[in-house]
């Protein structure tokens, strides 16, 4: 069970800096973010795909961009995962 959490951590780790890339840098596509991050391109690729489907990303011709909701996501973003923190703490209690 903690194998799965942390590998969907991970993932989640992943998606966030692919969406904080797109934010700072667009319109930036998944051969320089993949270069910038590590990531291979397949990664990165599902990454895009499941920001877009959360309407947080958008593709153009010269590559992702951010959408209206993308700020809004990102300003609530750290209380968010403060509060998750919180909850883990409060179960090792």
């Amino acid at each position: 069970m903690i194998d799965r959490l942390e590998k969907e951590i991970d993932m989640l780790e992943r998606h966030l800096t692919v969406l904080r890339m797109v934010d700072e840098n667009e319109p930036i596509g998944i051969v320089k973010m993949s270069n910038e991050t590590g990531y291979p391109h397949h990664k990165i690729r599902y990454s895009l795909r499941v920001l877009e489907e959360e309407e947080l990303i958008e593709p153009s011709s010269q590559g992702a961009i951010s959408t209206e909701e993308t700020d809004e996501f990102l300003d609530g973003l750290d209380e968010k995962l403060g509060d998750m923190a919180t909850r883990i703490e409060e179960m090792q209690e």
